[in-house]
């Protein structure tokens, strides 16, 4: 049985190593100590709400971190889930479903008009999930463009 919980910065060991092995999923080099500094930093400046799914033996086996995002114009406050791991050893097994559907109750509790997200073209695996709890792939927005520019 899996027991999601959310977490806090007195917490924060629970997810380290998932936050590493999501980073590495995603093609970054292998690096705890920066996965550490990122994660207790979001934590403590409350950037951030780190759900995570925990075994019988409260070990980590998934996590999803949740961030939010505001719109002056539109007056709201909405959740962007940018993070969602399953260790490979748990996989298959629901858990990241559950997961995102604690998250989508966290942000309809807190009053938000959505929870959006984004992956990686070629994670099918992912996009299954997503798209069979009835998230929709966004044409582009009509009403505003996005713009971004590099600043390193």
């Amino acid at each position: 049985m899996i027991e999601i919980i959310k977490i806090d910065n007195t917490q924060a060991h629970f997810v380290y190593e998932l936050f590493n092995q999501y980073r590495i999923f995603y093609k970054q080099a292998s690096d705890i100590e920066s996965a550490k500094k990122f994660i207790d930093a979001r934590l403590n400046n409350n950037e951030s709400v780190i759900f995570v799914g925990v075994n019988d033996t409260s070990k980590p086996v998934g996590f999803t971190q949740l961030y939010p995002n505001y719109s002056s114009v539109r007056a709201t406050k909405n959740w962007t889930l940018n993070d969602l791991y399953v260790d490979k050893d748990y996989r298959k097994q629901g858990i990241g479903k559950k997961l995102i559907k604690t998250a989508m109750e966290f942000a309809k509790n807190d009053n938000a008009n959505f929870v959006e997200l984004s992956t990686a073209v070629d994670n099918y695996s992912a996009q299954s999930v997503y798209e069979k709890i009835g998230f929709k792939k966004q044409e582009p927005d009509t009403a505003f463009y996005t713009y971004r520019i590099d600043l390193s």
